[in-house]
Formats: structure tokens, sequence, C-alpha cells
């Protein structure tokens, strides 16, 4: 009986649970990644708004899937853009740690590094992009040592620091907060 009490729960649960993505577009900045949907009621932000924000990441990508944390910068961009803060008015940094390091490797280097799963760095366009609009990525040089991560492997725009850890410190010292999403 109990069983049959948690399975008819679980199933009457399952509609909760399922999520509608068709409203999440991406844009107005980058238009392959950072998708967020319009939310009724929201209005535009003041022009005058300023972000200073920096992103931790260090999850990798779930296998052959680009980094959530780095989307997730391009998501605040995107979405915070399209609400009326001027691309200028916001700093955005993404400090990578642990295995997410792996993700900020040139396809080459990538591919070399048996630690990476090999093949192409499915990040890498999204990187590239992020870094194309002034978007800050900077590399735990403790994960890169960690991880055999030499600079001349890194995609070329990608900043190391001493740590993440001093990274953060230095960023907060300048005014960036970190965003715990």
């Amino acid at each position: 009986m109990r069983i049959a009490i948690t399975a008819a729960l679980a199933l009457a649960a399952t509609p909760l649970a399922a999520q509608d993505m068709s409203a999440f577009k991406p844009g107005p900045v980058l238009a392959e990644f950072g998708s967020h949907a319009p939310v009724p009621g929201v209005e535009q932000l003041p022009s005058d708004t300023e972000f200073a924000i920096a992103f931790d990441v260090s999850t990798p990508a779930a296998e052959g899937g680009v980094n959530r944390g780095f989307d997730s910068a391009a998501r605040f961009l995107n979405m915070h853009v399209a609400h009326g803060v001027p691309q200028e008015n916001i700093r955005l940094v993404v400090v990578v740690h642990g295995k997410a390091a792996l993700e900020l490797l040139t396809d080459e280097a990538h591919a070399a590094n048996g630690a990476a799963r090999g093949g192409d760095n499915p990040s890498g366009k999204l990187v590239a992009a992020l870094l194309e609009e002034d978007v800050r990525f900077i590399l735990c040089g403790q994960s890169a040592a960690a991880y055999g991560i030499k600079p001349e492997d890194l995609i070329p725009g990608v900043e190391m620091a001493l740590s993440a850890m001093t990274a953060h410190a230095l960023l907060q010292q300048s005014g960036f907060t970190v965003n715990p999403f």
C-alpha cells in the first residue's frame, strides 16, 4: 500500500516539476547563449543602474554541454541589457576553479588534456563570445597547477590569478559582489 501511495504521489508531482522553457530566448547581446524570459509586471531598470558582479564557477558542464555557470553570466548580461541597463554599465567577471578550469582550454589543449574528456571544448564558443563582450574570465592558478594547465593552453583573453580566493578578494576590494547563482 505504501508503495502504491508513493508511486501515485510521484506521478501527480511530475507536472509540477516540469519546466516550460519556451519563453526563454537569447539576446540582445549574445545571440546564441544566455536565454532569459520576460517577467510580466517587471519594468525596465533605470538607465543609470550599474553592476559589478563576480560569478564563482567550479562545477564542470555535463558531458558535451556548455558550462551552466558560464551561461548564467551570459543570461545576466542579456537579461539586464534587455531591461534597459546599458551594456557599458555591466562589469562581469567569471572566476573559475576546480574541474571547471578545463573548460577554459583551447580546443587543442582540451583534446590533449586527459582530464578534459578529450575532443573540442563544448564551452569554448561561449567563453569566446563572453570575452568578446568584455566579460573577464579569471582562472585559479592553483586549479591550473592541479590539472596541468599552462597559460598557452587557455582560450585567448582568459586571465590567471594566484588562486580563486585571491581573485575574489581583489575583486571585492574593487567593488564587485559575488553572485550566488
